[in-house]
């Protein structure tokens, strides 16, 4: 449910080996989340072979990272979580917050928006595979259950060998409304994925500033 390709500023994975490590992981459906655009589930949707795609984006709002899901086009950065969450409805898509308690990455979103916005978001990932322990994802769950809302899970994965590591086992559906239901009866499976990957995710997104890669046009 949550995953990143060269499409991303500080991912250099080219979308055909996303693909087969998509393949290798078994996964039966992606959520393509790269950084600001919906080129890369677009590329990722045109190469799929044994899985299915949900186009999404992981949106830097004002207020944090949020996450469209199901969506037909990109939302702008830059607007509040309000905007950003109408926009993402405007559309028929679904809002995930993604890592709402990470203590290792800047751009989470803010307590004060996340209290803000709790009764117009539809998911809150509770597990996050790069989170730096299980803390964060334990509060996450807590403060999902006690809001009432569904829990998603992803790897967050930049790099092919990510994939795999955090999953949604859950129902089959056919669209956003079957699938926010499948989900909330769904089963939470993850590991974290430890320190090196940030390290990893560092030199990815100063080689995309030195020496920036073309992403593939299919």
């Amino acid at each position: 449910m949550h995953t990143h390709c060269e499409h991303s500023r500080d991912s250099r994975t080219p979308v055909a080996v996303q693909a087969a490590a998509i393949r290798r992981a078994g996964l039966d459906v992606v959520c393509a989340t790269d950084h600001d655009t919906i080129d890369g589930a677009l590329r990722l949707r045109e190469r799929a072979d044994g899985f299915r795609v949900v186009v999404g984006e992981e949106i830097t709002s004002r207020d944090g990272d949020l996450v469209g899901l199901f969506l037909e086009r990109a939302v702008p950065r830059g607007l509040s979580a309000e905007e950003t969450i109408a926009r993402i409805h405007d559309q028929g898509g679904l809002v995930s917050v993604p890592h709402p308690f990470s203590r290792n990455r800047l751009n989470h979103i803010r307590r004060e928006a996340l209290e803000r916005t709790a009764g117009t978001v539809d998911l809150v990932e509770v597990f996050n595979a790069r989170e730096l322990t299980g803390a964060e994802n334990r509060r996450a769950a807590a403060w999902a259950a006690e809001h009432g809302i569904v829990g998603a899970a992803g790897s967050d994965a930049h790099r092919g060998f990510e994939l795999g590591h955090a999953w949604l086992e859950m129902d089959d559906f056919s669209d956003r409304n079957t699938f926010l239901a499948a989900a909330r009866g769904g089963t939470v499976h993850g590991r974290l994925t430890g320190v090196l990957v940030h390290v990893l995710t560092r030199y990815d997104k100063l080689m995309n500033k030195v020496a920036p890669r073309v992403p593939s046009a299919a």
